[in-house]
């Protein structure tokens, strides 16, 4: 009997030892967060914006022109770390999503994120975290590697955050995964590209022959 007691206890142990911290990757809460995700503005595709907009939770003051992101076609990811106010390259990829459509364009839809190394309901493990979205060209750009190696692709990120409630659990019994606070809009854009050294040289040498004809 001494020994059953002993081993469920540690088997208990072991349990909660594996158990990680969670969140709840998502964009919208009734009544805590709102924070829809939108396309390039109409016209100015290398305007970046951030920030919720009047009908946002919380309310801000920002507007947006460009269409709430809708369908498979863009993808969303979480990305984020154990503790408050770390440094984005400790940051690991914690889920991967698309967006909802219809009246729910703009939005994601739910998903528990687990946090590495974070301890199940643990007191105080926060986390900081950054949502990430871009246009996935018909499924074709799987990774935010392959959007950073090309500026040509439509991409947005949140500004870092880092919600004040504990993380959540997996374990038994499961804790309740807080939602992700301080989570503000954004839209996604392009970047400016610089000109290449090859196209530098190319004006150069027009200039010069123009010059010469002359």
């Amino acid at each position: 009997m001494k020994k059953t007691v002993i081993l469920v206890a540690l088997l208990g142990s072991a349990i909660g030892a594996s158990a990680q911290g969670t969140v709840q990757f998502v964009n919208v809460i009734t009544g805590t967060l709102r924070s829809p995700i939108y396309g390039p503005e109409p016209g100015a595709p290398t305007v970046s914006k951030v920030g919720n907009t009047s009908t946002g939770t919380p309310m801000g003051g920002q507007t947006y022109g460009g269409a709430l992101l809708a369908g498979t076609g863009f993808t969303a990811q979480l990305w984020g770390h154990v503790g408050q106010n770390q440094p984005v390259g400790t940051f690991d990829l914690l889920a991967t999503s698309t967006f909802r459509t219809g009246s729910a364009a703009g939005f994601l839809p739910a998903v528990t994120a687990v946090i590495p190394n974070a301890p199940i309901d643990g007191n105080p493990y926060h986390g900081t975290f950054q949502v990430r979205a871009w246009d996935n060209v018909g499924g074709t750009i799987t990774s935010w590697a392959m959007v950073l190696a090309n500026d040509a692709l439509f991409r947005g990120a949140s500004p870092v955050f880092s919600p004040s409630g504990n993380l959540g659990g997996t374990g038994t019994p499961p804790g309740t995964a807080p939602a992700l606070e301080g989570l503000v809009s954004f839209n996604l854009f392009q970047i400016v590209p610089e000109p290449s050294l090859i196209a530098l040289g190319a004006l150069g040498l027009g200039a010069l022959f123009l010059r010469r004809r002359k």
